[in-house]
């Protein structure tokens, strides 16, 4: 059961984090979808640096669990619900966006 809420709470953690990093960067930038291709190297860079050395990219990949796997998700869909967000913001005429 513990394990459950620490998995809903850093999955939530991670999504608010990486919607709020996406938004921001998102109004600096006036990139909309920026904030995603960024964490998908972000993700692609830890994984390769947290499996140096320890045998191939597809052992490494098969370690990871569900609790590895569904927080990474939540943070994908922050940042992509950031770049979705200051598109809706642009279109309905808001021009700091």
């Amino acid at each position: 059961m513990a394990v459950l809420l620490q998995l809903v709470i850093v999955t939530v953690l991670l999504f608010v984090l990486f919607f709020g990093l996406g938004f921001i960067l998102n109004m600096l930038m006036k990139t909309t979808w920026f904030p995603i291709y960024g964490y998908i190297a972000l993700v692609i860079f830890l994984v390769v640096y947290w499996g140096w050395g320890t045998g191939s990219l597809a052992t490494n990949l098969a370690e990871y669990g569900i609790a590895d796997y569904v927080p990474a998700v939540g943070g994908l869909i922050g940042a992509a619900l950031s770049g979705s967000t200051i598109k809706s913001l642009r279109t309905k005429g808001y021009t700091m966006f």
